[in-house]
């Protein structure tokens, strides 16, 4: 009789704990784009500027915060977006269409962690320790949590890092505005994970590249196995033209409102991500 209710103990709490574990960790990573150049969705505003959220991961991303926080607050309204929900942002250059309502964020969403390239400048710094948040400045690369990372500081005057979420579809590695440039982006992710690049999105900074620079700069991504291409923000109409000419069907159209979903890399089998 003892063992017998030991056995309906187990399978009680089996019960409880399965489905809630299932609901946790799904094997989805989705990517909302918050803020860009262009609305995807009907009901978001398009603004010169740049923000997704990460979820999915073991904990929820805001990378990077647009430019004018009305049209920021407009287009998480829209998109039903639950900031609470954000766990740590990562800004990628100390720039205003990537900070505009980062003050806000963090007035809304206390004790939160952001990383930033450690270059940035102590008024920054300032008003995230003021916000109450925790500054984690970033110099070399490191991984931020399980599966997600952080290409560390790259580039000349304008310093900037990048993002790398490590899926079962491959590397997906998400740029701010690429100031340090795209290519040496792309490398460097390779570099640190030496795994095939599933997918490129966010701005290349690409806006004065001529068009045999453009081809010049899809050879590369080719050499380096990009398989997917989202080309955004301040990239170019024109240049963004060239990748999708380029990349036909493996171009993914982007703008606020755009909702990426890959496979998480601790799946046990990858299924197909919704692009």
């Amino acid at each position: 009789m003892e063992k017998e209710l030991v056995l309906i103990m187990n399978l009680f709490l089996l019960a409880i704990v399965i489905p809630a574990f299932a609901e946790a960790g799904d094997g989805k990573i989705t990517v909302t784009i918050l803020y860009d150049n262009n609305a995807f969705a009907p009901g978001t505003q398009a603004d010169w500027g740049y923000s997704c959220l990460i979820e999915g991961t073991e904990k929820t991303i805001l990378f990077d915060a647009g430019t004018k926080p009305e049209v920021f607050f407009h287009n998480v309204e829209a998109l039903d977006v639950d900031l609470t929900k954000v766990d740590l942002v990562v800004i990628s250059h100390e720039h205003g269409d990537h900070t505009g309502a980062l003050a806000q964020v963090l007035e809304q969403n206390h004790g939160l962690s952001v990383y930033h390239p450690v270059s940035f400048s102590g008024t920054f710094v300032s008003s995230v320790k003021q916000a109450g948040a925790t500054s984690v400045p970033v110099t070399e690369p490191v991984e931020i949590i399980k599966d997600v990372y952080l290409t560390g500081e790259m580039g000349g005057d304008t310093k900037e890092q990048s993002l790398i979420l490590r899926t079962g579809d491959g590397l997906v590695v998400i740029t701010g505005c690429s100031h340090p440039g795209i290519i040496e982006i792309l490398e460097r992710a390779k570099q640190i994970l030496d795994e095939e690049i599933f997918m490129v999105f966010g701005g290349f900074h690409l806006l004065r590249h001529s068009d045999d620079e453009m081809v010049e700069i899809i050879e590369q991504f080719k050499r380096l196995g990009v398989e997917k291409c989202g080309a955004m923000h301040c990239t170019g109409d024109q240049q963004i033209a060239a990748f999708q000419d380029a990349y036909g069907e493996n171009f993914v159209a982007m703008g606020a409102g755009k909702v990426l979903t890959f496979t998480a890399a601790h799946s046990l089998k990858a299924g197909s991500p919704e692009l």
